[in-house]
C-alpha cells in the first residue's frame, strides 16, 4: 500500500472519530509532509518519537475548532493524495492553482524538497502533486 495515502487516511479517521493524536510510522518523507501541515495550521504539532520495540514514530497532536461547549470541528475538512502508486501527476509551476479558494494548500514535491504550492509557485518551480488538504 501507498505509505503516504496511509497516513492521510489516517489522519483523516482519527479526525472523524475525535482522537487527540494519531501515531504514524517515521519516514523523512511522511516527516516533512506533518511539518507542511503543522506549519500552515492543519495540526497542532509534531514529534518524532519511539514505540516499544524501539522503532521510530511520528506523533500527530491534531487541531480542532471549540464550537460551542459540546461541539469541536476538525481543522482538517479534507484530504485528498493526488499523485498515486499507480499514476503519478506532475504539474509546472504555472498550472499550479489555488485549493478550495486559498482555504486549502497544495502539497508538492519539488526539487528542492516538499513545499505547498503557493512557495513553489514562487520559487518557479513545479514538481509530483501529492495531496491538496483544505
Amino acid at each position: 500500500m501507498d505509505k503516504i495515502s496511509e497516513m492521510l487516511t489516517k489522519i483523516r479517521n482519527a479526525q472523524m472519530a475525535e482522537h487527540k493524536e494519531v501515531l504514524i510510522k517515521f519516514s523523512k518523507l511522511k516527516f516533512a509532509l506533518a511539518n507542511i501541515f503543522a506549519k500552515e495550521g492543519f495540526i497542532k504539532s509534531i514529534s518524532k518519537d519511539k514505540d516499544k520495540d524501539d522503532r521510530d514514530l511520528i506523533k500527530i497532536v491534531l487541531k480542532y475548532y471549540q464550537i460551542s461547549n459540546t461541539e469541536k470541528v476538525p481543522a482538517i475538512k479534507g484530504i485528498r493524495r493526488i499523485s498515486k502508486l499507480g499514476q503519478r501527476i506532475y504539474i509546472k509551476n504555472k498550472d499550479i492553482r489555488s485549493v478550495k479558494s486559498e482555504f486549502g494548500i497544495a502539497v508538492i514535491s519539488t526539487s528542492r524538497g516538499i513545499v505547498t504550492g503557493e512557495e513553489a509557485k514562487k520559487l518557479g518551480l513545479g514538481g509530483e502533486y501529492i495531496c491538496e488538504v483544505w
